[in-house]
Order: structure tokens, then C-alpha cells, then sequence
């Protein structure tokens, strides 16, 4: 009920654009804003990916702060991947420091850059395109138009909705200790401590749920009804098109700026 709350709060209900686009098609749209970025590690094209994708942020129906809270984590931890490019790239050009194998140059800075823009382009399509999305939607269409398993689907659906428990299970306990006056010293042995204890209530609220969903015959091979039909309609045919014209966009924009650098040259 409070993750329910919750997000009801962070994200605007008013309806969206994007909120009549498939659940699967969806996933395509991810992978297809994402899949291209590997072909190469330059600034322009994660820029320009990034940019276009923000663009379209209106037709998500997810308000700016919304966004960028969930980016914070990835902006943060981006440089981290950067940072092993930026030491141990191949240097080139002029050299600004070095140490044994570790050496920073105009290179393996401008790679590291691009690394850190190319991590924050492949996150955000996935936050964009299911920021509002219901996991019993998303089960609706894996199941019905992606054709995957019954079993594997309600599964994870049950999974899924599980996740916001975890919220509720910490935010008890910190207060639980709190209340002990045990709460308020030891950070870090609190917080592997408690990790512990959510462990815990993790593996016994799993076995219960998958006793009681066996019980009910979620795991009979007996083929399944759905009560809420998932179709394709032409509006998923017209976000797919926006998808790819995105990519060919950021693409064309490397390639005109002679930034693009195949990432198997």
C-alpha cells in the first residue's frame, strides 16, 4: 500500500502518449535506443542520443524531477566506468600523467567521457519507457504477444510486485532500531546487518509465495486465460519508427562530426 502511494505521487496520472504503446513493443524500443550505441565509443552519438531522448520526454508523462532522481544513481556511478578508460586506454596525443601502466592523455580522457555519456544512454531509454509501466501490463503482453510461458511470466510478475515490500521491510526495521536505540551508531554494521535480516524475509516470503501461487495451479501446464487482452496496435508501429529515427539521428550525427569510431576498428 505504500509503494503503491508511493508512486502514485512520483508520477503524474494523467495519461501519456506512450501509455497506449505495448508493453512489448516497449522492450523492443529499448533495445532498439540501445543496441546501436555499441557500434560506437564517441561523445557526439551518446550526446545526441541523449538529448533526443530527453526531447521525448513529454510523451512518457514522467515530470522532470521524477527523472532525475532515478538518474541520479546512474550519474553518479557512470564515472566509475570511465575511470578505467581514463587510466588504461591506449594514450594519444598529449600525456598528462602516468604511472606504470595507468596514463592520462587527450584520448583515454575524451574515451572515458564518451564511456561515461554512453552508460547514461543506454540507461535512460529504460527509465523513460517504463517509468509508468504496470507490471501486470507488461506480464499481459509477454505473455499474450510475446508468447513466453505462463509460469514464466506470472513468476516474475509476482516478483515484481514483491519489490516494493523491500522498501517497506527496511524503512520498519530502521525504525525498529531506532526504537531499541540501536539505530543511531555503526553505519556500515547496521547496514550489513539489516541486509542480512532483509535477506532473510526475502527467502521466507519467497517459498510462501511459491506455495501459494503452486497451490492455486500457477504451475499447472494447463493453458492459461487472461482477462485484460494485449494487442498491437499502429501506434506501436509509429513508436518503433521514432526508436530507429532516433538512433539514425545520433548515429548520423557522429558521422558528420567524424567523431564515429567503430568500436571493432
Amino acid at each position: 500500500m505504500t509503494a503503491a502511494t508511493t508512486d502514485a505521487s512520483a508520477v503524474d496520472t494523467r495519461p501519456a502518449w506512450l501509455d497506449g504503446v505495448n508493453p512489448v513493443t516497449k522492450v523492443v524500443l529499448a533495445l532498439l535506443l540501445s543496441v546501436p550505441l555499441f557500434a560506437s565509443i564517441d561523445v557526439t552519438s551518446a550526446l545526441a542520443a541523449i538529448v533526443l531522448q530527453l526531447a521525448c520526454l513529454p510523451l512518457t508523462g514522467l515530470p522532470l524531477t521524477t527523472l532525475l532522481k532515478r538518474m541520479l544513481p546512474i550519474v553518479v556511478f557512470a564515472p566509475v566506468a570511465g575511470l578505467s578508460m581514463l587510466l588504461y586506454a591506449e594514450p594519444g596525443g598529449r600525456v598528462y600523467w602516468s604511472f606504470g601502466y595507468a596514463t592520462i592523455s587527450d584520448d583515454s580522457i575524451a574515451l572515458a567521457i564518451a564511456v561515461c555519456l554512453r552508460v547514461i544512454a543506454l540507461a535512460l531509454p529504460t527509465i523513460l519507457l517504463f517509468g509508468r509501466t504496470d507490471p501486470t501490463e507488461l506480464a499481459d503482453a509477454l505473455a499474450q504477444v510475446a508468447r513466453l510461458p505462463s509460469r514464466f511470466v506470472l513468476g516474475v510478475l509476482a516478483g515484481t510486485r514483491t519489490l516494493g515490500l523491500f522498501l517497506d521491510d527496511w524503512r520498519s526495521m530502521g525504525l525498529a532500531r531506532r526504537a531499541r536505540g540501536v539505530g543511531d551508531t555503526g553505519a556500515i554494521r547496521r547496514f550489513f546487518s539489516m541486509a542480512f535480516v532483509l535477506l532473510v524475509f526475502a527467502v521466507r516470503r519467497g517459498t510462501k509465495l511459491a506455495t501459494a501461487m503452486e497451490a492455486r495451479g500457477f504451475g499447472s501446464g494447463i493453458p492459461r486465460t487472461w482477462s485484460r487482452p494485449s494487442r498491437l496496435h499502429a501506434r506501436d508501429a509509429v513508436a518503433l519508427a521514432g526508436g530507429a529515427a532516433i538512433m539514425a539521428l545520433a548515429i548520423a550525427a557522429a558521422v558528420a562530426a567524424g567523431t564515429f569510431r567503430f568500436v571493432w576498428s
